[in-house]
Parts: structure tokens; sequence; C-alpha cells
């Protein structure tokens, strides 16, 4: 297994999956920036996009670069039991709906746009949007630990990723049980391997970003 990741974005998704799991694999790392448009990786990616998970032979290469695909992809065919939720398991709908809603929660605009072409109005109603999703979410885990009844899945990793993104753009702490969530995530040592190693130059270049 062959996972193209950059540090902070989406794919640290994939990457603490892989950690959850405990399967071998491998990591070919870039910086957020023009590498991804070189032809080498667009003939992988056409997209020029990350995550890019290869596995299988070289002749029969598998390539998915859907991060929601990924999950359930590694989960079909490496989780040991405790991380997937299959077809016919009473959670089963939960888990897909989670899935799919850590898209909801992906600040697109603010994440790739440079300062300077973030027009003010834009940044105020993804913010507004962000605040709603977690919203959603600050309901769902008042009386739970994790997303689901059943205790953490792959899917935590999928909304995980994406509310430690969104403590850049937005106060976490004014939702008490997402804050404390988030805390009970970082506490996972497999969370904590997929964050980039002290030093490592990143995109995000402060710990808060405000809306202007």
């Amino acid at each position: 297994i062959r996972l193209h990741h950059c540090h902070q974005t989406r794919s640290m998704r994939s990457l603490w999956l892989l950690h959850e799991i405990g399967v071998p694999f491998e990591v070919i790392a870039y910086p957020f920036g023009p590498e991804l448009k070189e032809p080498a990786f667009l003939a992988r990616a056409p997209l020029g996009r990350v995550p890019l998970l290869e596995d299988g032979p070289e002749d029969a290469r598998i390539r998915l670069s859907e991060s929601g695909a990924i999950c359930e992809y590694l989960c079909e065919q490496y989780d040991p039991g405790m991380l997937w939720r299959w077809p016919g398991h009473v959670e089963r709908a939960a888990w897909l709906q989670w899935l799919h809603f850590a898209e909801t929660l992906t600040q697109a605009h603010i994440m790739i746009q440079p300062p300077e072409a973030r027009p003010a109005i834009i940044m105020k109603l993804e913010a507004r949007r962000l605040e709603k999703t977690l919203g959603v979410l600050e309901a769902a885990l008042t009386e739970r630990d994790y997303l689901l009844p059943g205790g953490f899945s792959a899917v935590d990793t999928g909304i995980g990723w994406s509310v430690h993104f969104a403590r850049f753009f937005t106060d976490v702490s004014v939702f008490p049980a997402v804050a404390a969530y988030h805390a009970r995530l970082q506490g996972r040592a497999a969370f904590r391997k997929s964050l980039p190693e002290e030093g490592t130059e990143t995109f995000l270049t402060q710990p808060f970003y405000a809306v202007p």
C-alpha cells in the first residue's frame, strides 16, 4: 500500500486510518504546491490532488483518490473488524452517513486560496456554514464519546480530521462536546502518528486565521 500525502490536508484522514488499521504501508509526502502538478504525479492522479492511495501489484494497480472511497476500501480489505460497519450491521446506515458528512466540514475556499484571494463575504459565509455544521456534530456528540453508539470507527478519522482542521478557522471551544471529542481523538496513538513531525514545513503558518 502506498499513500501520496500532503501534511495538514485531507489526506491525513487516510494516513490516520492506515495507522489505526495497522497494515504495512509506504508514505510519499509532497509540499502543498506545484509538485502535485508535475507529470509524474498527474499520471497517477489526473486532478493533481491528495490523497492518492495505490494498492496491489504494479501490473494491476488500484488507485483511489477520494478519501471516502479510500476509507471504504481500506475497511473492506484490511480492517480486522473494529473500524468498519459492514452491510447488514445495525450501524451501517449511520456509518455511511458520517463517512460522507465529512465532506460537509471541508473548508475548500479557506484552505486553498491565498489570503489576498479570499473575499471577506465568502470567508464569512464559509465560517457561518462551518459553525452550523459543527452544531450538528455538537448535538450528535452530546451523549456519546464517538459518532456511533458502538464506539470509535473509521468515520471518526474523517470527521475527526475535519474538526482538527476547523480549529484553524473557528473557535471550536464554543462547542464543548466537539472540543471534548477532539481531545479524545488527540489521545489516540494513530492520530499522533499522522501529524507532521516537529519542524516540518506546512502550508498553515499560524495557529488561527480570523475571518475579516
